[in-house]
């Protein structure tokens, strides 16, 4: 027999089965909207927790609910992390991440729950992104290994000015744009991944500010949705059929994959006085070189 909660969850998904699909918003409204009605959050219907074989962990969710009653007691709701959402059509919500902290707050009856609003980026916002590519070769980097810093000693980027500065808490590698700028004059599609939940405008519009424009930017990666995974096999061959060749730069070495036979070789960077993006670009020459031999 089902518990009430367990009946609201199954009420929710039936009633936004077929109707309901994520719908993007601005900056501004999401820097604005901090908190929202714990009734206008739904479950995410290709989420494991939604799923009646696999199901929420009511463990898991009283822990929760005990941790709140802590908080409201000691006056500290506001050290609560946010549900990770996406606005969606027709109204309300939709969980990304959080979906047992949510459940917590509809038990306890929470009236006003933190949210942080992103939006992601789905299959046909992928599709679209290659479309829009110019290039027959691609470069893919690591957002939060190797674009930001992962150390508060490592040399950065200065932030941008006021109010921007305090808008993007994230700090921009030294030496990011001038390699990004490298890499599109040598004809690269640029793509970021991350598996945390930036929001696409977020990160593209971060880069910008430092002259830079990237094709792709896939987010979120970490907790991809069942709908994404039926995208990821004709994805992977639109990425295949645009693109000769795809470089994945890490820290200490740059992956060059072959489309079609998945042939790979590696290069160490070039070490470049602690000079990260420069030794990059020695690296690139020495590819280059190869490139011309064969």
């Amino acid at each position: 027999m089902k518990s009430a909660f367990e009946e609201h969850i199954y009420n929710e998904i039936e009633k936004y089965r077929g109707v309901s699909f994520p719908v993007k918003t601005g900056m501004l409204w999401r820097l604005l909207i901090k908190k929202v009605d714990c009734n206008k959050i739904h479950p995410n219907p290709e989420d494991e927790f939604s799923m009646p074989k696999v199901g929420p962990s009511f463990k898991i969710i009283s822990e929760y609910e005990s941790a709140f009653r802590r908080n409201e007691q000691l006056n500290m709701e506001s050290t609560e992390e946010p549900l990770i959402v996406e606005k969606m059509y027709p109204d309300g919500y939709m969980i990304i991440n959080g979906h047992h902290r949510w459940a917590a707050y509809y038990r306890l009856g929470r009236k006003k729950v933190p949210v942080s609003i992103v939006n992601l980026a789905h299959g046909d916002d992928i599709k679209q992104m290659l479309d829009k590519g110019s290039g027959d070769k691609r470069v893919t980097l690591d957002l939060d290994e190797v674009v930001f810093c992962e150390r508060e000693d490592e040399a950065a980027e200065k932030k941008p000015g006021f109010p921007f500065g305090k808008l993007y808490k994230e700090r921009i590698r030294l030496g990011i744009p001038a390699l990004f700028n490298f890499l599109s004059k040598k004809g690269y599609d640029i793509w970021v991944y991350s598996s945390k939940f930036y929001s696409m405008d977020y990160i593209r519009s971060y880069l910008e500010k430092y002259h830079v424009n990237i094709t792709g930017i896939v987010t979120g990666t970490s907790k991809k949705s069942i709908s994404d995974l039926k995208d990821k096999k004709e994805i992977d061959s639109l990425i295949a059929r645009k693109y000769k060749h795809t470089l994945h730069i890490d820290n200490e070495m740059v992956l060059k994959i072959r489309s079609g036979t998945g042939e790979f070789e590696e290069y160490p960077i070039e070490k470049d006085k602690d000079n990260w993006s420069q030794g990059i670009m020695n690296t690139f020459k020495k590819m280059e070189a190869n490139e011309e031999k064969s």
